[in-house]
This record gives structure tokens, C-alpha cells and sequence, in this order.
């Protein structure tokens, strides 16, 4: 799947996030751009934790990720579909540019995305961060 302006997407990275989305394969699935294509770079299984997918992003190397994150809300469980676009402070300009011209496109080729969190150090990724985007209590 090329895109037309933006880095170019393999197709497992769609075929992974409906895997995430409709079979719940993954608690979350990460990607990165490798050899001038976005990839898969680590899937979750589906009983990881929130943790878990913290611990999946680099310290200074940009991650699109997307997890199936679960809340309560006036006392019912409920899950949404996030994208996250994780660019940290300390990774080098180039990729941060390559990540920031290329999400656009790629977050398009992943039908169903109900909220979006960017994030640039791990203050931004905090469980209480996802919480208060998607109205939780």
C-alpha cells in the first residue's frame, strides 16, 4: 500500500490493527518506519497491560502505536481504539520531520481510530493521560 505523499505503509500494519480492532489479537500493536516504510515493530498479546505498552516505546526513537484501552465510566468497562504518535524530545530531528510529515496518511489507512494522544516524554503516555482523553473516571 504506497501512500501518495508520506512515508509508505506495509500492509501488515492494517491487517494487524483489524486484527486489534475486531478479533482483540492485541492489547495494543506498535509500528516504525524501517527502510523508508512504516512496519510492524511489537503487538501486544491481548492480556498485556497498560504497562506493558508504556514499556514497548523507546526512549528516543519515535513509535506509532495503537491500543485497545480499557476504562470505566459510570461503572460499565468500556474500550476505545486509540492512535498514539510517540516522537520523544530526544530523538533526532530527521525522524521526528519523517513521523510528523507521514501520520496523517498512515493513521487514514487505519479505519476506526476514536481518539488520538501524542506524546513526547513518558509524562504524556501516563494511564491518567489516556483517562482523561477518553472521559473516564
Amino acid at each position: 500500500m504506497a501512500s501518495a505523499a508520506g512515508t509508505p505503509i506495509d500492509d501488515a500494519c492494517v491487517l494487524k490493527f483489524k486484527d486489534l480492532k475486531s478479533k482483540r489479537k492485541y492489547k495494543f500493536v506498535t509500528f516504525h518506519i524501517d527502510n523508508n516504510q512504516i512496519v510492524v515493530a511489537k503487538e501486544g498479546a491481548p492480556t498485556a497491560s497498560f504497562d506493558e505498552f508504556v514499556e514497548s516505546l523507546p526512549e528516543s526513537d519515535p513509535r506509532y502505536a495503537v491500543i485497545d484501552f480499557e476504562f470505566e465510566k459510570d461503572g460499565c468497562k468500556k474500550s476505545k481504539i486509540i492512535f498514539v504518535t510517540w516522537v520523544p524530545d530526544t530523538a533526532p530531528i530527521r525522524k521526528k520531520m519523517i513521523y510528523a510529515s507521514s501520520k496523517d496518511k498512515f493513521k487514514r489507512e487505519l479505519d476506526g481510530i476514536q481518539v488520538e494522544i501524542q506524546g513526547t516524554d513518558f509524562s504524556e503516555v501516563e494511564e491518567k493521560v489516556f483517562i482523561d482523553k477518553v472521559g473516564g473516571a
